[in-house]
């Protein structure tokens, strides 16, 4: 029987009693809503003393919306956190990241910008790498239009950000410079259907059958590194990296190996696991206090990978 944290326990029997569809049984659209109605109930609000700004820029399709998130004190060293927001390529925003990347900044001290990729099924793999890696370049090339200088950048995302911040601090690391790559329980392997896979298959919020879901939707190439950066030949000198996994949840054991295959390749590497902890729960901390502890502790991590 795995170990299962009290807070966690408690809120995967209210969502057992409230019942109704699960996101892979519903369209896209309405994964959105539902998505978003979760982070309302159980997400902690933006906190205060934290500004925030919503801009446009090119990108290679379409304008990209961003969010910059600039708290009390920030840093002036140029030091800025851009965020690529979860939900399987196919579901997330600005707004249901919007608690999270407010926290970020607020306990980092740095700025951070948000970057509302295009979506899956509508726009398939690789346009979500693709406005990540335009808006990566563009947030490091216009600190006018920012409203602050971003030299040393950090790339940080969770599950599929945590994807698109492993496949940018790989592309962009001769081109700009990267202080660091923070993997929140990241998606690094699309072909791994083994291991905590299926041992948590059915359960622990995030699904097998979603996974699945996501998978079809966003149609990758998924032995590419751009699909699956953990398959990639290229290990040298990559960005220092803090990795952090849930005991919990189907990508636990894909989190893992890209930190060991990071740490076997010479890389400088922070790992964190959180026992008894599921998929999701960065966002979910109005009601999973223990979520806080443990993006506390992160930031902890963060701040010593890059000391």
């Amino acid at each position: 029987m795995a170990y299962i944290r009290e807070d966690v326990q408690n809120m995967l029997a209210m969502l057992v009693s409230v019942g109704g569809p699960q996101m892979h049984e519903v369209s896209p659209e309405e994964a959105r809503a539902m998505y978003l109605q979760m982070g309302a109930i159980a997400e902690r609000p933006l906190p205060e003393g934290v500004t925030t700004k919503d801009i446009q820029i090119p990108g290679p399709a379409h304008p990209i919306p961003l969010r910059t998130y600039l708290p009390e004190g920030a840093g002036t060293d140029g030091t800025v956190i851009v965020f690529f927001h979860g939900g399987g390529w196919v579901i997330g925003d600005l707004e249901s990241h919007n608690g999270l990347c407010g926290e970020i900044a607020k306990l980092t001290g740095f700025p951070v910008v948000a970057v509302d990729y295009r979506l899956a099924p509508e726009h398939r793999y690789p346009a979500a790498v693709d406005d990540s890696l335009a808006a990566a370049r563009w947030v490091a090339g216009n600190p006018e239009e920012l409203g602050f200088k971003a030299e040393r950048l950090i790339f940080c995302g969770d599950s599929a950000g945590g994807n698109l911040s492993a496949i940018a601090a790989r592309a962009l690391r001769k081109e700009l410079k990267v202080a660091a790559q923070w993997l929140i329980y990241p998606g690094v392997d699309m072909t791994e259907t083994e291991g905590s896979m299926q041992a948590f298959a059915e359960g622990y919020l995030l699904t097998a059958a979603a996974m699945a879901w996501f998978g079809e939707h966003y149609a990758a190439d998924v032995t590419s590194p751009l699909a699956s950066p953990l398959l990639s030949d290229d290990w040298e000198a990559l960005p220092p990296a803090l990795v952090f996994t849930c005991g919990l949840d189907p990508l636990r054991d894909q989190g893992r190996a890209y930190a060991g295959k990071l740490i076997a390749t010479g890389n400088r590497v922070i790992f964190r696991e959180a026992a008894g902890q599921v998929h999701g729960s960065a966002q979910l901390r109005g009601a999973l206090p223990s979520a806080q502890a443990d993006l506390e502790g992160q930031v902890r991590d963060l701040k010593a990978l890059i000391a």
